[in-house]
């Protein structure tokens, strides 16, 4: 009878500690899943109407490219500042304002110099150092799509940036 008792006991422990290390598996996944959702996307696309919450809405990416900001402008300044630095081909964002907007403000944080080109309805923006080395645009937006890109003053030089989007005067 302890014989057959045993293994039972064994058996019973050994699926307990199974569901045991199942659970903490799970639960660690469900854990690092809700992390990731807090963190703003990478590259991401984003579209909005006027309050739009949370706000400030953030976006991450990699600043840089080997392109120059003049050639992806088309022009070496505009009214927001010059067209400098370095971008990829493509737009790191595309930012859809599903109506117009009377005040908005696009900045980029950076730990290093950056520089954002935004084309979109209306023409297109360039700026450099709106508040220190940290480049952005603000003012009134049309309803539309607006392609950003963030670039680096060193042609092939990447650097981490959050590009924070309010209506926040």
């Amino acid at each position: 009878m302890n014989v057959i008792t045993m293994p039972k006991k064994a058996l019973n422990r050994g699926i307990r500690l199974s569901f045991m290390i199942v659970t903490l598996f799970i639960t660690s996944m469900i854990s690092a899943i809700a992390d990731a959702q807090e963190a703003p996307p990478i590259f991401g696309d984003i579209t909005i109407n006027q309050k739009f919450s949370p706000d400030p809405l953030t976006v991450r990416g990699m600043s840089g490219g080997s392109v120059p900001g003049k050639k992806v402008a088309g022009r070496a300044e505009t009214a927001t500042g010059p067209c400098t630095g370095f971008v990829d081909q493509a737009p790191d964002h595309k930012l859809q304002l599903t109506s117009k907007f009377d005040y908005l403000k696009l900045q980029v944080e950076s730990p290093e110099d950056t520089i954002i080109i935004i084309k979109g309805p209306g023409g297109t923006w360039c700026n450099d150092d709106f508040q220190g080395k940290n480049p952005g645009i603000v003012g009134e937006w049309l309803k539309g799509t607006y392609q950003i890109w963030v670039g680096s003053y060193k042609k092939g030089k990447y650097f981490p940036y959050t590009l924070k989007i309010t209506e926040v005067k």
